[in-house]
């Protein structure tokens, strides 16, 4: 049979895959759910087929899983259903889930419909879900039962909204229990032709500047996504992907995507302690963990304080560990490899606008540049250039920008910063980076995050590096202050680790290794607030800390 299938190319729209998933490998597992906290979760509907095995039959909790057949079967009812609805190729259609089993077959509904899937951000409060929603032009919303609360408060304001479907049991009276619906629609595949180049998926920029830019992208992106990550880490049929990071997110749907390309399993686990996401490797046996920063230092943290013991595990057959979202401490992938001395490791750079991870990253061979984000991904190409977009030489500061089959196709009914954003096919990124004498790229900073501090650059990310390698600080955030004399002072606000006693004085010593110009002339004891992507959320920090009264005194260098 494999020989009859045409090959999935680049520019096979991604809904081919899971079609041909379903031919190939339709008996074989391909999602699985684990949620721990059971209790507390409002339950949602349990589709027909779905495999269910309610706890303690197993360690962490509520364990569901459903076969490739049945996955494409159910994404081809939810297609179906839309399509009775009057759903047309173009039309958006909006997902506010947690991550659970129904979302990416609703996802992949969508896509099979010729819709746009418009996944939301499950943290936006009502008002950001109505700004989303409007302007994404959404005409249809399915959302689970962690947000019937937000939703009815605005349900009456959502005029452009022609159905709002339910993903859950008890049914709140505004909406339509999707689980009945779909019981009735053909699981067989639409009749919609699609391409490369038709609209797919809009996705929500992180909104720490004000609300969130929509930003749209071809199938073309989503197919390319596949084909890059597959390329980075090898993923076969045999290996098995644990999802942590919310699915509403580019980054852990398109890694993925890796798994999915070539018919392999993938966990998704609604929890990130440290004993739980071990207990679901070891259980589901996975080969493949994408990690965001905090979760990799919270489970060292929880073996360095003999909170859990690693000989309670099966961890032989976990091959590889990734991060993304964020730099990457070179201590911490050196605590890292103490534990864990077998596994691959690779640091991945993506943006929203670049279809998530994989424009450019280290490489598992490259384990040594730690620290570095890498060099171009597979498909593509990447330059560092200053304000005129030029290239600059080599060793020399700039804006990191990208080019390559998943830059998105515009900010939608944004043309102005589609402008500012996308010159000639390629994406500038924002991010200031330098290349090193093999051609490897060194994140700086944050374009709009760069401290002027007396005429002189400071870039917070080389500092935060040098502080996260203290033992007693579990996370660091630098951000510019006001200053009268120096326009901008460099803060760094410490979250310590658990019981530990540092003090402001010990760590003004600790920075005496740093150029003078680069030591933080305040230290503020506080919690570091990350948004879910795990990227440490420095606007709040700014209106939190920027001309109000600080606990800590200037220090003087």
């Amino acid at each position: 049979m494999q020989s009859e299938l045409p090959p999935i190319t680049e520019l096979t729209p991604i809904t081919e895959i899971l079609e041909r998933n379903a031919l190939l490998y339709g008996s074989d597992v391909s999602l699985v759910e684990l949620s721990p906290e059971t209790e507390n979760a409002p339950r949602r509907v349990t589709w027909k087929d779905f495999d269910l095995i309610e706890p303690p039959s197993h360690p962490i909790g509520l364990r569901r899983s459903t076969t490739w057949k049945k996955f494409n079967e159910l994404s081809n009812r939810f297609a179906n259903l839309l399509l009775s609805r009057g759903v047309k190729k173009g039309d958006k259609v909006a997902i506010l889930l947690m991550n659970c089993l129904e979302w990416l077959p609703i996802y992949f509904g969508i896509l099979k419909a010729g819709a746009v899937a418009v996944p939301l951000n499950f943290r936006y409060a009502a008002d950001e879900i109505k700004y989303c929603l409007g302007l994404s032009d959404s005409s249809y919303l399915v959302f689970g039962p962690e947000f019937i609360g937000r939703i009815e408060s605005i349900c009456d304001q959502l005029t452009d909204i022609k159905s709002l479907f339910f993903v859950g049991e008890n049914c709140p009276s505004f909406a339509e229990p999707l689980h009945s619906l779909t019981m009735y629609a053909s699981n067989e595949t639409p009749d919609v032709k699609l391409t490369s180049e038709d609209d797919a998926a809009i996705y929500f920029s992180s909104g720490t500047t004000g609300f969130p830019k929509a930003i749209l992208h071809p199938h073309r992106s989503l197919t390319a996504s596949c084909f890059t990550e597959q390329n980075h880490h090898s993923q076969t049929r045999q290996d098995v992907f644990l999802c942590i990071p919310p699915l509403y997110h580019t980054g852990a749907k398109m890694h993925w995507f890796g798994s999915f390309l070539v018919g392999g399993k993938a966990v998704l686990l609604r929890g990130i302690k440290p004993k739980t996401i071990l207990h679901a490797i070891s259980e589901e046996r996975c080969t493949i963990v994408w990690l965001l920063v905090p979760w990799a230092q919270d489970i060292l943290d929880a073996i360095e304080s003999k909170e859990v013991d690693l000989s309670d595990y099966i961890l032989s057959q976990w091959r590889l560990m990734h991060i993304g979202a964020q730099p990457v401490p070179p201590s911490l992938i050196k605590r890292w490899k103490t534990y864990f001395p077998l596994h691959e490791y690779d640091t991945n750079y993506g943006l929203s606008e670049s279809i998530g991870p994989g424009c450019v990253h280290l490489g598992v061979e490259n384990i040594h540049k730690v620290g570095a984000i890498g060099k171009p991904g597979y498909g593509w190409k990447a330059q560092i250039v200053d304000e005129n977009h030029k290239p600059v030489q080599q060793g020399e500061v700039g804006e990191l920008a990208v080019f390559g089959p998943g830059v998105m196709k515009e900010y939608y009914h944004d043309p102005e910063a589609t402008k500012a954003t996308l010159a000639d096919g390629w994406l500038f990124t924002g991010d200031m980076a330098c290349e090193d004498e093999d051609g490897f790229i060194f994140l700086v900073d944050r374009k709009k995050d760069v401290i002027i501090t007396g005429g002189e650059n400071l870039y917070p990310v080389q500092i935060e590096d040098f502080l996260r390698r203290h033992d007693d600080i579990k996370d660091v955030a630098v951000i510019g202050l006001p200053d009268p004399r120096l326009g901008e002072i460099a803060a760094a606000i410490v979250e310590l680790k658990p019981d530990r006693k540092t003090t402001e004085e010990d760590l003004v010593k600790f920075c005496n290794d740093l150029p003078r110009y680069k030591r933080p002339r305040k230290f503020i004891f506080a919690e570091v607030p990350r948004n879910p992507t795990g990227k440490i959320e420095k606007p709040k920090l700014r209106e939190k800390y920027c001309g109000k009264s600080l606990v800590a005194t200037q220090i003087e260098l």
